[in-house]
């Protein structure tokens, strides 16, 4: 019987350590993910900042283009001004996008947070 209450105990403390080690695997590699997630929301967010940038950049042109062919005497002012319009409405419309994205803020880490906060609670059940 000596021998059976420490081969035992030593079994639950395996199984306990074992238990913990899964548990903390699964949530780091949750972590992983929400920090991938993160990464591609930054890049997202840069390139439609990007975005809008050049498109109110070549609205600028446009527009320089616009008021310098403004006194010619064509149909010119036309293509100029549906041109300039186009790339600002593009431009407008990325730069909202990445204003949105940007107060919308970052969820980095919520899930694997919520999951160590419901584990947490199911603990202080069991006690």
């Amino acid at each position: 019987m000596s021998d059976s209450a420490p081969t035992r105990l030593g079994e639950s403390l395996k199984g306990f350590a074992d238990s913990g080690l899964a548990t903390l695997q699964t949530r780091l590699e949750l972590f992983s993910v929400e920090l991938k997630e993160e990464k591609l929301r930054a890049g997202s967010f840069l390139f439609d900042t990007v975005l809008a940038a050049l498109f109110i950049g070549f609205g600028f042109v446009f527009l320089m283009a616009f008021l310098t062919v403004l006194f010619w005497d064509s149909h010119r002012l036309l293509a100029l001004g549906l041109a300039t319009t186009g790339l600002f409405i593009a431009g407008v419309w990325a730069g909202t996008r990445a204003a949105a994205r940007l107060r919308a803020g970052s969820r980095l880490f919520s899930a694997s947070l919520a999951e160590i906060a419901h584990d947490r609670e199911a603990l202080r059940r069991k006690e």
